[in-house]
């Protein structure tokens, strides 16, 4: 992938989460432990990548990470209800205090097609996702997508 001179790409350090691997392993357990360090990695990023004061390209952002991922795990009842609650605060704190995004990329892509990326990824804590919880994902993301209005958006 080549990006304009004047862009620089911003990947998700995925690998800075000392709970992802627990996570998928008993997500029930793990899964506001995971989420919290999500959101507030997020939002560290987000700040930094504003100081830089020119334009990035940022594959992940907070506010998916708090109404798919988060509203997901709440949703199946992983995050009990005095959680989510002291995570949907924290999170609209921290969302008020950012710069929206100057446009919103959607990349659309099917399940099966995912299955296939993760697998060629090879990372071993995601060989077992299960295909339901992808499947749940990409209709969250769908849903998302559809009422996210804080800037321009591209699919």
């Amino acid at each position: 992938m080549s990006f304009s001179p004047s862009l620089s790409p911003f990947f998700e350090p995925h690998d800075e989460n000392p709970y992802l691997a627990d996570f998928y392993g008993d997500m029930p357990r793990w899964a506001f432990n995971s989420q919290l360090f999500f959101l507030v990695h997020r939002y560290k990023i987000h700040r930094d990548l504003e100081a830089l004061g020119r334009p990035v390209v940022q594959d992940r952002t907070l506010y998916e990470d708090a109404e798919i991922f988060a509203q997901y795990l709440h949703q199946r009842g992983f995050i009990d209800a005095r959680d989510w609650s002291t995570y949907t605060d924290l999170y609209q704190t921290l969302r008020r205090d950012l710069r929206p995004p100057d446009l919103m990329i959607y990349l659309r892509c099917e399940v099966k097609t995912l299955q296939k990326r993760i697998r060629m990824r090879g990372r071993a804590y995601e060989q077992k996702i299960p295909v339901a919880y992808l499947r749940a994902l990409h209709d969250l993301y769908e849903q998302w997508f559809a009422r996210y209005d804080a800037s321009p958006t591209l699919v």
